[in-house]
């Protein structure tokens, strides 16, 4: 059996996260469509992080099982409703889109409060992503306005995502840490 060095799978959950909600931001800024939203929603987005999530599992972290499990089947469902709307079979309104939206701003919480004894850049990607999420809950219940908020917050959010995906890969192949990631915002009791 080969004992030889695994990859992280976080930089592919990461990556997944990043670029789909990246791609999601530019809709919502009215810069993009959404069919590269959805196509990327399935694949990246859903797919990749729930496989990345999976991996995350058999490494013993119960964080990135379950961010990249619970994102990855966010994005997953999120294509779903886009394509019943789309064609008919069940058609959502702004209002069920918005419940939708505040049950995963709660999760988000959970995950939040976790981010504070991971590192700063964890911390950051999910501070930004709870104010995006809150910010798109208002949004779906009467002010449409913080929608298009919530995309300049939730681009900065993909980015520090991505910052944390570079910075596994290039510490990792520099042998040192030239992206830093910083210290946990609370310490855990040892």
């Amino acid at each position: 059996m080969n004992q030889g060095k695994l990859g992280n799978p976080a930089v592919v959950g990461l990556a997944g996260f990043g670029l789909t909600t990246l791609l999601l931001q530019f809709h919502n800024i009215g810069i993009s469509g959404l069919g590269p939203v959805v196509a990327m929603g399935f694949v990246f987005g859903g797919l990749a992080q729930l496989i990345a999530g999976f991996m995350e599992q058999k490494t013993g972290n119960n964080f990135g099982f379950a961010a990249f499990t619970s994102y990855g089947a966010f994005w997953i469902g999120l294509g779903l409703i886009w394509m019943l709307n789309n064609s008919g079979i069940y058609v959502s309104t702004t209002t069920d889109i918005g419940y939708y939206l505040i049950a995963w701003t709660l999760l988000t919480a959970i995950f939040w409060i976790g981010s504070l004894f991971i590192h700063k850049a964890m911390f950051i990607t999910f501070s930004t992503l709870i104010v995006g999420f809150i910010l798109l809950d208002l949004g779906h219940f009467g002010f449409p306005l913080m929608n298009k908020v919530a995309g300049y917050v939730l681009i900065i959010c993909a980015a520090s995502a991505w910052y944390m995906m570079a910075a596994i890969i290039i510490n990792d192949l520099a042998g040192r840490e030239l992206l830093k990631s910083g210290k946990p915002v609370m310490k855990r009791k040892e």
